[in-house]
């Protein structure tokens, strides 16, 4: 009774915190991924259904305060319109319930899951504009750089490339914002199933933040790079989403890389007595 009253309660609560959270995950660039992660999340949920079988219930009453926690960061959330508190309270009100109903051992079963899907909340708007702001920034920098280096004249304002050719501002939606994103989410991925010592997940995890930066600044240099011979047209459109694409996946492969070589810097007979 304990359970069916939790759970009609999260749905009559939550649902409008779900029906928003959704609608910003298809609308907003930066949390798109979401809407893969999400789905992917609740298989790996229901892949563990077997092991959270032959866990012992041993309900515990902290859930119940952890639920109440959760209940008054939502009731602060909606009084002070704060999407991110709401979106979180959720995530602990799903916590404190597997907690309260089943135990401490079920929710370490689903901790991933729920790690995926906290990673799918938005940040607050006033992180992602200073953040966004630095990302522009830093992305601008690397930019002149790569451009000094090779020998193309270039004068940088804050955000703006002047070239002899043609001016690039590095605005918001170039600023990696999205890609950091999706990269620190599939770090947390590749962390999880590519090894089971937590200092090297750790690694993995923490790699993600400076290769997606500084892969976003080449990015913005090879855009730069491009319009300077070819105008404005090698930045635009198709062409520009294409590099965005590429630039990723180079992320990705350099993320991947660096997970392969922290592994493989212990010895098999320690990997093995960590597994």
């Amino acid at each position: 009774m304990a359970g069916l009253a939790m759970v009609t309660s999260a749905g009559t609560l939550y649902a409008p915190v779900v029906a928003k959270l959704v609608h910003d995950w298809w609308e907003i660039p930066d949390y798109s991924h979401a809407l893969l992660v999400a789905p992917l999340a609740a298989f790996l949920a229901w892949q563990r259904r077997g092991e959270l079988a032959r866990t012992t219930v041993k309900p515990s009453s902290a859930g119940l305060a952890i639920v109440l926690v959760s209940l008054v960061l939502l009731m602060v959330g909606r009084l002070g319109v704060e999407l991110f508190l709401t979106r979180a309270s959720l995530i602990g009100f799903v916590a404190g319930t597997i907690v309260f109903l089943f135990g401490w051992r079920h929710l370490r079963v689903l901790a991933f899951p729920l790690a995926l899907l906290l990673l799918t909340i938005p940040v607050p708007s006033i992180v992602i504009t200073r953040l966004t702001l630095s990302l522009q920034l830093f992305a601008s920098r690397v930019a002149e750089l790569v451009l000094v280096a090779l020998g193309i004249p270039v004068l940088r304002e804050g955000n703006v490339l002047v070239l002899p050719t043609v001016k690039l501002q590095v605005a918001e939606a170039c600023s990696g914002i999205r890609s950091l994103m999706a990269l620190v989410t599939l770090a947390l991925i590749v962390a999880r199933f590519s090894d089971t010592r937590w200092r090297v997940r750790a690694v993995i995890l923490a790699s993600a933040v400076p290769i997606a930066v500084l892969v976003n600044g080449m990015r913005v240099a090879a855009s730069a790079i491009a319009a300077h011979w070819y105008g404005l047209v090698a930045v635009q459109g198709f062409v520009h989403e294409l590099m965005g694409w590429l630039m990723f996946l180079v992320a990705f492969a350099l993320m991947a890389a660096c997970a392969r070589a922290v592994g493989g810097h212990v010895p098999q007979r320690q990997r093995a007595v960590a597994r």
